[in-house]
């Protein structure tokens, strides 16, 4: 580990890259401590305390607790995640998208840009939605806005400072993503993430000393995520290799083909997309209900909280129903067979052509029937762990997945910028020894 530091701190491109990405990430996290105008603090933050176990408390997880003191960051980078979600969506059902797709740079820079301005829009919904809940907020005895501000006066300020922060996140990850190391907009997620272990951690000792979380479930609940961390990573890396067999042909006096590969193919192809999208649907009745007292809207929303069992049965069949059709969009069984027949290739045992498409077509849905579960049970833990065993944070399994899964890309990232390096010096040292002779 210590040889792996050194060689980091030894390579000035590397070193210059996560410094920079280190600078963006402190920017992040002063802009989550600037609040908004207008904004009691001390009764947000009583009606948080109130609701940390619920919805506002997964969202509150994900911007590093920017949504609850309501800074200018309090949306995060959620709505561009899900502008880009939405973007790849419509790239498989719109013909003039997926020629976009294929045209290379420029293709994916209008892409790029079409994705930005999706952010831009779901930004101003959301700030504004968000503007209006805290204004109504008053109706329960909860008064969050000022006395003495208008109400539009206020929703437009809301608005443009909420909008302006998502954009200006997004700016920071794209800079990441070119001049820093790792994927920045999946770091700053990362980040904010990760910022509310220590505070989680200081509770679950506080409790314990109280009285109120026993050693035995405190131990449980530490091997129980180790546990599940490795689950993960497993099940993140595991892949099913389809052999691939290439025929030998001749041209003259060459002998071309003959070679032996295969089709990787992933037990979680669709990644967090399935609980991103789940939890984003799930999130609609959550947040209407906390911000009206309608009685049958109500109802439902004491239905849909975190914990209960109908909303982790609705979260579950959403989960399956996005592993399937977003492993759908990524993968087309036809395209691959065809493809392997055109360039020789086949499966051994399987003939070419139908064939081979409805053997992946059932390998691909054994895999993705198995990912669901993977990411239904990682998903529901959390909710467990939080009725079941009174943990005092919401490390949800979302919030699980993108943390072990950025961490390994990082890591793989740095790694192959090491091997790079190393393969560069060899190069120039041969250079060096021609240049002798």
């Amino acid at each position: 580990m210590l040889e792996v530091f050194k060689n980091i701190i030894g390579i000035e491109e590397l070193r210059k890259r996560i410094s920079f990405s280190l600078a963006m990430l402190i920017v992040f996290r002063i802009g989550a401590h600037i609040p908004v105008p207008g904004i009691d603090s001390t009764a947000l933050a009583a009606f948080f305390q109130a609701n940390a176990k619920g919805i506002l408390g997964n969202l509150d997880m994900f911007s590093g607790g920017a949504l609850r003191n309501m800074t200018i960051f309090a949306l995060g980078i959620m709505p561009y995640i899900s502008a880009s979600i939405i973007m790849q969506l419509l790239t498989a059902v719109f013909p003039y998208l997926e020629r976009l797709s294929k045209e290379g740079e420029a293709g994916r820079k209008k892409i790029t840009q079409y994705t930005r301005y999706g952010t831009i829009i779901l930004s101003i919904v959301q700030g504004f939605g968000i503007a209006v809940g805290l204004e109504s907020m008053a109706l329960t005895g909860n008064r969050v806005v000022l006395a003495g501000i208008g109400s539009w006066a206020f929703r437009f300020t809301t608005v443009i400072t909420l909008t302006a922060g998502t954009a200006f996140i997004m700016w920071m990850g794209e800079q990441m993503s070119e001049r820093g190391i790792g994927n920045g907009i999946s770091l700053i997620i990362f980040a904010g993430i990760v910022v509310g272990i220590p505070t989680a951690s200081i509770q679950s000792i506080a409790l314990f000393q109280t009285g109120e979380l026993t050693l035995f479930i405190l131990i449980m609940v530490g091997i129980i995520a180790l546990a599940v961390i490795g689950v993960v990573i497993f099940f993140e890396t595991a892949q099913r290799k389809i052999p691939i067999q290439y025929a030998r042909r001749q041209q003259g006096n060459r002998v071309f083909g003959g070679q032996f590969t295969h089709l990787p193919l992933k037990i979680n192809a669709s990644g967090v997309i399935p609980p991103i999208f789940a939890s984003s649907i799930l999130m609609f009745p959550n947040t209407i209900t906390g911000f009206t007292s309608v009685e049958w809207l109500q109802r439902i929303g004491s239905y849909l909280m975190p914990g209960k069992f109908f909303y982790s049965l609705v979260f579950v069949i959403l989960i399956f129903f996005f592993c399937f059709f977003y492993t759908a969009i990524q993968y087309n069984p036809v395209k691959i067979a065809e493809e392997l027949k055109r360039h020789g290739g086949f499966v051994p045992g399987i003939r070419p052509g139908a064939k081979t498409a409805n053997y992946l077509n059932l390998v691909l849905s054994r895999l993705t029937f198995g990912g669901a579960i993977y990411l239904s049970a990682i998903c529901v833990l959390p909710s467990i762990l939080i009725a079941y065993f009174n943990v005092p944070f919401y490390l949800g399994g979302t919030a699980l997945l993108i943390v072990v899964g950025v961490a390994l890309d990082t890591n793989g990232q740095v790694e192959t910028f090491l091997l790079n390096q190393n393969y560069d010096g060899f190069i120039r040292k041969s250079k060096k020894r021609k240049r002798r002779y």
